[in-house]
Protein backbone atom coordinates (compact mmCIF):
# COMPACT_ATOMS: atom_id res chain seq x y z
CA UNK A 1 0.00 0.00 0.00
CA UNK A 2 1.30 3.46 -0.93
CA UNK A 3 1.82 5.44 2.27
CA UNK A 4 4.22 8.27 1.49
CA UNK A 5 3.17 11.60 2.97
CA UNK A 6 3.33 15.01 1.28
CA UNK A 7 6.55 16.90 2.02
CA UNK A 8 6.96 20.62 2.46
CA UNK A 9 9.50 22.26 0.14
CA UNK A 10 11.91 22.58 3.07
CA UNK A 11 11.53 18.83 3.69
CA UNK A 12 12.07 18.11 -0.01
CA UNK A 13 15.39 19.99 0.11
CA UNK A 14 16.47 18.17 3.28
CA UNK A 15 15.60 14.82 1.67
CA UNK A 16 17.54 15.59 -1.52
CA UNK A 17 20.61 16.64 0.48
CA UNK A 18 20.37 13.51 2.65
CA UNK A 19 20.33 11.42 -0.51
CA UNK A 20 23.56 13.02 -1.75
CA UNK A 21 22.42 15.79 -4.12
CA UNK A 22 24.62 18.86 -3.74
CA UNK A 23 22.53 22.02 -3.21
CA UNK A 24 24.77 25.07 -2.77
CA UNK A 25 21.94 27.61 -2.56
CA UNK A 26 18.92 26.39 -0.59
CA UNK A 27 16.97 29.60 -1.26
CA UNK A 28 17.38 29.11 -5.01
CA UNK A 29 16.37 25.47 -4.69
CA UNK A 30 13.30 26.57 -2.72
CA UNK A 31 12.42 29.00 -5.52
CA UNK A 32 12.63 26.33 -8.24
CA UNK A 33 10.76 23.70 -6.22
CA UNK A 34 7.97 26.18 -5.51
CA UNK A 35 7.45 26.68 -9.27
CA UNK A 36 8.48 23.27 -10.69
CA UNK A 37 7.15 20.22 -8.88
CA UNK A 38 9.51 17.76 -7.19
CA UNK A 39 8.12 14.90 -9.24
CA UNK A 40 8.61 16.76 -12.55
CA UNK A 41 12.25 17.49 -11.69
CA UNK A 42 12.73 13.85 -10.63
CA UNK A 43 12.72 12.85 -14.31
CA UNK A 44 15.89 14.89 -14.75
CA UNK A 45 17.79 13.72 -11.66
CA UNK A 46 16.81 10.06 -12.09
CA UNK A 47 19.95 9.23 -14.20
CA UNK A 48 22.10 10.91 -11.51
CA UNK A 49 21.07 8.25 -8.98
CA UNK A 50 23.00 5.06 -8.34
CA UNK A 51 21.69 1.53 -8.70
CA UNK A 52 19.47 0.26 -7.26
CA UNK A 53 17.33 3.27 -8.12
CA UNK A 54 14.78 2.37 -5.41
CA UNK A 55 17.22 3.66 -2.79
CA UNK A 56 17.31 7.12 -4.44
CA UNK A 57 20.98 7.67 -3.59
CA UNK A 58 22.74 10.20 -5.83
CA UNK A 59 26.07 9.52 -7.47
CA UNK A 60 29.02 11.52 -6.22
CA UNK A 61 29.22 14.96 -7.82
CA UNK A 62 25.48 15.27 -8.55
CA UNK A 63 24.38 18.90 -8.38
CA UNK A 64 20.98 20.57 -8.22
CA UNK A 65 22.28 23.19 -10.68
CA UNK A 66 22.80 20.44 -13.27
CA UNK A 67 19.21 19.26 -12.76
CA UNK A 68 17.95 22.77 -13.51
CA UNK A 69 20.22 23.01 -16.57
CA UNK A 70 18.74 19.76 -17.89
CA UNK A 71 15.23 21.03 -17.21
CA UNK A 72 15.87 24.32 -19.04
CA UNK A 73 17.57 22.53 -21.93
CA UNK A 74 14.61 20.19 -22.31
CA UNK A 75 12.16 23.11 -22.22
CA UNK A 76 14.01 24.91 -25.01
CA UNK A 77 14.35 21.67 -26.99
CA UNK A 78 10.58 21.13 -26.82
CA UNK A 79 9.96 24.63 -28.20
CA UNK A 80 12.26 23.91 -31.17
CA UNK A 81 10.70 20.51 -31.87
CA UNK A 82 7.13 21.77 -31.48
CA UNK A 83 7.78 24.58 -33.95
CA UNK A 84 9.22 22.14 -36.52
CA UNK A 85 6.34 19.66 -36.14
CA UNK A 86 3.83 22.49 -36.59
CA UNK A 87 5.14 23.05 -40.12
CA UNK A 88 4.83 19.32 -40.89
CA UNK A 89 1.30 19.23 -39.49
CA UNK A 90 0.17 22.18 -41.62
CA UNK A 91 1.73 20.65 -44.74
CA UNK A 92 0.06 17.28 -44.13
CA UNK A 93 -3.31 18.96 -43.54
CA UNK A 94 -2.95 20.97 -46.74
CA UNK A 95 -2.07 17.92 -48.83
CA UNK A 96 -4.84 15.74 -47.39
CA UNK A 97 -7.45 18.40 -48.08
CA UNK A 98 -6.19 19.22 -51.56
CA UNK A 99 -5.48 15.79 -53.03
CA UNK A 100 -8.35 13.83 -51.49
CA UNK A 101 -10.92 16.55 -52.24
CA UNK A 102 -9.90 16.35 -55.89
CA UNK A 103 -9.94 12.55 -55.87
CA UNK A 104 -13.16 11.96 -53.91
CA UNK A 105 -14.91 15.31 -53.37
CA UNK A 106 -15.21 17.77 -50.51
CA UNK A 107 -16.63 15.24 -48.00
CA UNK A 108 -14.12 12.46 -48.64
CA UNK A 109 -13.35 12.14 -44.91
CA UNK A 110 -16.93 10.93 -44.34
CA UNK A 111 -16.68 8.36 -47.14
CA UNK A 112 -16.15 5.06 -45.31
CA UNK A 113 -15.43 3.24 -48.60
CA UNK A 114 -11.93 4.72 -48.82
CA UNK A 115 -10.79 3.54 -45.37
CA UNK A 116 -9.25 0.19 -44.38
CA UNK A 117 -10.63 0.07 -40.85
CA UNK A 118 -14.17 1.44 -40.79
CA UNK A 119 -14.67 1.31 -36.98
CA UNK A 120 -11.45 3.29 -36.53
CA UNK A 121 -12.58 5.80 -39.17
CA UNK A 122 -15.89 6.21 -37.34
CA UNK A 123 -14.06 6.80 -34.05
CA UNK A 124 -11.87 9.44 -35.70
CA UNK A 125 -14.95 11.07 -37.18
CA UNK A 126 -16.49 11.21 -33.69
CA UNK A 127 -13.39 13.03 -32.44
CA UNK A 128 -13.65 15.48 -35.34
CA UNK A 129 -17.33 16.04 -34.52
CA UNK A 130 -16.41 16.92 -30.93
CA UNK A 131 -13.83 19.41 -32.20
CA UNK A 132 -16.44 20.99 -34.48
CA UNK A 133 -18.97 21.20 -31.66
CA UNK A 134 -16.47 22.97 -29.40
CA UNK A 135 -15.24 25.31 -32.12
CA UNK A 136 -15.81 29.03 -31.74
CA UNK A 137 -14.21 29.82 -35.10
CA UNK A 138 -16.15 32.31 -37.17
CA UNK A 139 -15.84 30.30 -40.40
CA UNK A 140 -17.46 27.26 -38.75
CA UNK A 141 -20.26 29.27 -37.14
CA UNK A 142 -20.90 31.09 -40.41
CA UNK A 143 -21.04 27.81 -42.36
CA UNK A 144 -23.52 26.26 -39.92
CA UNK A 145 -25.73 29.37 -40.08
CA UNK A 146 -25.61 29.65 -43.85
CA UNK A 147 -26.10 25.91 -44.51
CA UNK A 148 -28.23 24.86 -41.51
CA UNK A 149 -30.27 22.48 -43.66
CA UNK A 150 -27.14 20.59 -44.74
CA UNK A 151 -26.62 17.89 -42.12
CA UNK A 152 -23.14 16.98 -43.35
CA UNK A 153 -20.00 18.29 -41.73
CA UNK A 154 -18.54 21.41 -43.32
CA UNK A 155 -16.34 20.45 -46.33
CA UNK A 156 -12.86 19.13 -45.68
CA UNK A 157 -11.13 22.49 -46.25
CA UNK A 158 -13.09 23.85 -43.28
CA UNK A 159 -13.49 20.79 -41.05
CA UNK A 160 -9.89 19.54 -41.21
CA UNK A 161 -8.53 22.95 -40.28
CA UNK A 162 -9.76 22.10 -36.77
CA UNK A 163 -8.48 18.53 -36.74
CA UNK A 164 -5.54 17.57 -34.52
CA UNK A 165 -2.28 16.20 -35.89
CA UNK A 166 -3.06 12.87 -34.19
CA UNK A 167 -6.39 12.60 -36.01
CA UNK A 168 -4.81 13.64 -39.32
CA UNK A 169 -2.13 10.96 -38.97
CA UNK A 170 -4.82 8.35 -38.25
CA UNK A 171 -6.86 9.47 -41.26
CA UNK A 172 -3.83 9.18 -43.54
CA UNK A 173 -2.70 5.82 -42.17
CA UNK A 174 -6.21 4.38 -42.43
CA UNK A 175 -6.69 5.25 -46.11
CA UNK A 176 -6.83 2.19 -48.35
CA UNK A 177 -3.53 1.54 -50.10
CA UNK A 178 -5.09 1.87 -53.56
CA UNK A 179 -6.14 5.46 -52.86
CA UNK A 180 -3.97 7.41 -55.29
CA UNK A 181 -3.63 10.40 -52.98
CA UNK A 182 -2.02 8.23 -50.31
CA UNK A 183 1.03 7.51 -52.46
CA UNK A 184 1.02 11.01 -53.94
CA UNK A 185 1.25 12.66 -50.53
CA UNK A 186 4.10 10.34 -49.52
CA UNK A 187 6.00 11.14 -52.71
CA UNK A 188 5.55 14.87 -52.22
CA UNK A 189 6.98 14.52 -48.71
CA UNK A 190 9.96 12.52 -49.97
CA UNK A 191 8.90 9.08 -48.71
CA UNK A 192 8.34 7.37 -52.08
CA UNK A 193 5.09 5.57 -51.20
CA UNK A 194 2.55 4.94 -48.42
CA UNK A 195 4.67 2.22 -46.76
CA UNK A 196 6.73 4.58 -44.62
CA UNK A 197 4.85 7.81 -43.89
CA UNK A 198 2.18 6.44 -41.48
CA UNK A 199 4.76 5.35 -38.88
CA UNK A 200 6.55 8.69 -39.17
CA UNK A 201 3.33 10.62 -38.62
CA UNK A 202 2.28 8.48 -35.66
CA UNK A 203 5.64 9.00 -33.97
CA UNK A 204 5.63 12.76 -34.59
CA UNK A 205 2.05 13.07 -33.35
CA UNK A 206 3.11 11.46 -30.06
CA UNK A 207 6.12 13.76 -29.75
CA UNK A 208 3.96 16.77 -30.60
CA UNK A 209 1.65 15.82 -27.71
CA UNK A 210 4.61 15.52 -25.32
CA UNK A 211 5.67 19.03 -26.34
CA UNK A 212 2.16 20.44 -26.03
CA UNK A 213 1.79 18.99 -22.52
CA UNK A 214 5.31 20.00 -21.42
CA UNK A 215 6.43 16.41 -20.93
CA UNK A 216 10.09 15.50 -20.87
CA UNK A 217 11.83 14.71 -24.20
CA UNK A 218 15.36 14.37 -22.82
CA UNK A 219 16.31 10.78 -21.97
CA UNK A 220 12.78 9.56 -22.73
CA UNK A 221 11.86 6.11 -23.98
CA UNK A 222 9.67 7.08 -26.94
CA UNK A 223 7.02 4.52 -27.96
CA UNK A 224 6.99 5.20 -31.72
CA UNK A 225 9.31 3.48 -34.20
CA UNK A 226 9.50 5.19 -37.61
CA UNK A 227 9.89 2.75 -40.49
CA UNK A 228 12.99 3.86 -42.39
CA UNK A 229 13.48 3.97 -46.15
CA UNK A 230 16.36 1.79 -47.41
CA UNK A 231 17.37 4.40 -50.01
CA UNK A 232 15.78 7.80 -49.34
CA UNK A 233 15.61 10.05 -52.43
CA UNK A 234 16.83 13.06 -50.45
CA UNK A 235 19.77 13.69 -48.10
CA UNK A 236 19.74 11.31 -45.13
CA UNK A 237 22.12 10.04 -42.43
CA UNK A 238 24.97 7.62 -43.06
CA UNK A 239 25.13 6.42 -39.46
CA UNK A 240 21.64 5.00 -38.82
CA UNK A 241 20.89 4.27 -35.13
CA UNK A 242 20.85 0.64 -34.08
CA UNK A 243 17.58 -1.01 -33.09
CA UNK A 244 18.33 -0.51 -29.39
CA UNK A 245 18.58 3.25 -30.03
CA UNK A 246 15.34 3.62 -31.98
CA UNK A 247 13.37 4.62 -28.87
CA UNK A 248 15.56 7.71 -28.44
CA UNK A 249 14.80 11.17 -29.78
CA UNK A 250 17.56 11.43 -32.39
CA UNK A 251 16.00 9.25 -35.09
CA UNK A 252 12.75 11.19 -34.69
CA UNK A 253 14.68 14.45 -35.05
CA UNK A 254 16.12 13.02 -38.27
CA UNK A 255 12.61 12.30 -39.56
CA UNK A 256 11.52 15.83 -38.65
CA UNK A 257 14.55 17.31 -40.42
CA UNK A 258 14.00 15.14 -43.52
CA UNK A 259 10.39 16.31 -43.89
CA UNK A 260 11.26 19.89 -43.00
CA UNK A 261 13.97 20.01 -45.69
CA UNK A 262 11.19 19.46 -48.25
CA UNK A 263 8.52 21.63 -46.63
CA UNK A 264 10.85 24.51 -45.69
CA UNK A 265 14.21 24.03 -47.47
CA UNK A 266 15.81 27.03 -45.74
CA UNK A 267 14.92 25.83 -42.24
CA UNK A 268 17.28 26.50 -39.33
CA UNK A 269 16.77 23.28 -37.37
CA UNK A 270 20.46 22.31 -37.47
CA UNK A 271 21.47 25.75 -36.18
CA UNK A 272 18.78 25.72 -33.48
CA UNK A 273 19.78 22.29 -32.16
CA UNK A 274 23.50 23.16 -32.27
CA UNK A 275 22.88 26.37 -30.37
CA UNK A 276 20.78 24.82 -27.62
CA UNK A 277 23.32 22.00 -27.14
CA UNK A 278 26.11 24.58 -27.02
CA UNK A 279 24.19 26.66 -24.48
CA UNK A 280 24.01 23.72 -22.06
CA UNK A 281 27.42 21.97 -22.23
CA UNK A 282 26.59 19.79 -19.20
CA UNK A 283 23.87 18.04 -21.23
CA UNK A 284 25.00 14.71 -22.65
CA UNK A 285 23.76 14.43 -26.29
CA UNK A 286 24.03 10.63 -25.93
CA UNK A 287 20.89 10.75 -23.76
CA UNK A 288 19.08 11.84 -26.94
CA UNK A 289 20.82 9.18 -29.03
CA UNK A 290 22.79 11.84 -30.92
CA UNK A 291 26.14 10.89 -32.43
CA UNK A 292 29.20 13.07 -31.89
CA UNK A 293 29.26 14.10 -35.57
CA UNK A 294 25.48 14.32 -36.06
CA UNK A 295 25.60 17.82 -37.60
CA UNK A 296 28.13 16.67 -40.22
CA UNK A 297 25.70 14.13 -41.69
CA UNK A 298 24.30 14.98 -45.16
CA UNK A 299 20.79 15.39 -43.71
CA UNK A 300 21.88 18.13 -41.31
CA UNK A 301 24.16 20.14 -43.61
Amino acid sequence: MYNKKSLTIEEQIIQLKARGLSISDSDLAFHFLSHISYYRLAGYWWPMQSEPKEQHIFKEGSKFEDVISLYNFDRELRIIVFDAIEKIEISLRTKLIYHLSHEFGAWWFQNMEIFQNVPEAIRTLAVIEEELTRSKDIFIKSHKTKHKDDLRFPPSWKTLELTSFGALSKIYGNLKNDVESKDLISKELGLVNHTFLPSWLQSLAQIRNYCAHHSRLWNKNLPGRPKLLPNPPHAWINQVPEEREMHMLYIHLCCIKYLLNIIQPQNKLTIQLSEVLGKYPSVDPNALGMKSNWNKEPLWL
